[in-house]
C-alpha cells in the first residue's frame, strides 16, 4: 500500500460513493475501484460492504479509517517540519558574542531573528578569544562575533560594525574630556585593561592609544570580560579602554570619554557549514550590518 491509496481510502470512506470519490479525487472510477481492491487484498480483509445501491464501511473499514485519518495528520505534521528544518525555519544555532554588543547590538538581532524565524532555538555563550577559534573549529558553536580579525584557514568572516573606543573614568574623576587626557596624566593612572595577548588584534588597537600618547600603562588588572571592568572602574579601581557600545549597559558611576580611534565588529564561521539555520542568520546579519543597526 502507498500513501495515496490510504488518502483514497479516507475519502470514499467519508463519501461513501465510488463515482463522486473517483471525480473528487481526479481518477477514474475503475482506478479507484482496483485502488480499493488490491488494498483488501494486501490487508487479507474486506474495507467496504457494496452493492448496486450502497457503499458501507465494514467494521475493519471503520477502525481502519479512524487510525489512519489520525496517521495521515500525524504524517502532515512530520511532512511539514521536516520542511522547516530544510528551510532553516526551526533548530538550534550556537552564538558567541562578547560583552559589548550584549546591549545594543544583539537584542536587535535576536529581535529580528525572532520576528522572522519564531521557532528557531538559539543559545548565547560568552569565551575568551583564543576559545573561540577553537569551539568553532570543533562545532562546539555556530557563529562567533569578535572584534578581531579572523586569520584562520577555512573560516569565513563578516564585517558588521564598527565602534569607537572610550575611556572609562569614575562619575568623579577629573578628565571630563579628551582634551583632559594627556601624556603626564596618564603615567599617574590605575588601568584594567585586556589581558595580553599579542595575536589579538583588538588588544593592539588599545596598545596603540598608549603608544600614541607615548607612555607605558599602569595596570592593575587584566580582564577580557566587559561587565567586569565595568564594576571596578564604578569603584574607582582603575580606568580602561573599551568599545563606546558598553555605555548602553547604563552602568551607574561611570562617565565614558570618547577616543579617536575604532574597532570593527566581525562574526565568523565555519566556511564549509552548510547549515540551512546559520545560512538563515547570515542573511538577518548581513541586512544589519547594510543598514548600519
Amino acid at each position: 500500500m502507498d500513501l495515496q491509496q490510504i488518502r483514497n481510502f479516507l475519502k470514499l470512506a467519508e463519501e461513501l460513493h465510488f463515482w463522486k470519490t473517483a471525480e473528487k479525487m481526479n481518477i477514474t472510477q475503475s482506478a479507484l475501484s482496483r485502488q480499493i481492491q488490491s488494498l483488501e487484498e494486501e490487508l487479507g480483509l474486506v474495507l467496504f460492504e457494496r452493492n448496486k445501491r450502497n457503499v458501507k464501511l465494514t467494521p475493519a473499514g471503520d477502525f481502519l479509517r479512524d487510525k489512519w485519518a489520525v496517521m495521515l495528520d500525524e504524517l502532515k505534521f512530520i511532512h511539514l517540519f521536516a520542511k522547516k528544518i530544510s528551510d532553516g525555519e526551526t533548530g538550534t544555532i550556537k552564538i558567541a558574542h562578547p560583552d559589548s554588543i550584549s546591549s545594543s547590538l544583539l537584542p536587535n538581532l535576536l529581535g529580528k531573528i525572532s520576528a522572522r524565524f519564531p521557532e528557531l532555538q538559539i543559545e548565547l555563550v560568552q569565551l575568551l578569544y583564543e576559545n573561540e577559534q577553537e569551539f568553532i573549529k570543533e562545532y562546539k558553536i555556530d557563529l562567533a562575533f569578535t572584534r578581531d580579525i579572523n586569520r584562520l584557514a577555512n573560516i569565513s568572516s563578516m564585517r558588521v560594525n564598527s565602534d569607537q573606543l572610550a575611556m572609562l573614568v569614575p562619575d568623579d574623576h577629573q578628565y571630563h574630556t579628551y582634551t583632559d587626557i594627556t601624556p603626564h596624566n596618564l603615567q599617574n593612572e590605575k588601568f584594567i585593561l585586556p589581558i595580553v595577548d599579542h595575536s589579538s588584534s583588538y588588544r593592539n588597537i588599545v596598545q596603540d592609544f598608549f603608544d600614541t600618547m607615548g607612555c607605558v600603562p599602569h595596570t592593575v588588572y587584566h580582564s577580557d570580560f566587559g561587565s567586569t571592568i565595568l564594576g571596578l572602574v564604578a569603584k574607582s579601581l582603575g580606568l580602561s579602554i573599551l568599545p563606546l557600545s558598553y555605555i548602553h549597559h547604563q552602568t551607574p558611576g561611570i562617565r565614558f570619554i570618547e577616543l579617536p580611534f575604532s574597532t570593527d565588529l566581525y562574526v565568523n564561521w565555519r566556511t564549509d557549514d552548510q547549515s540551512p539555520v546559520l545560512k538563515n542568520v547570515l542573511q538577518v546579519i548581513e541586512q544589519m550590518a547594510d543598514s548600519g543597526r
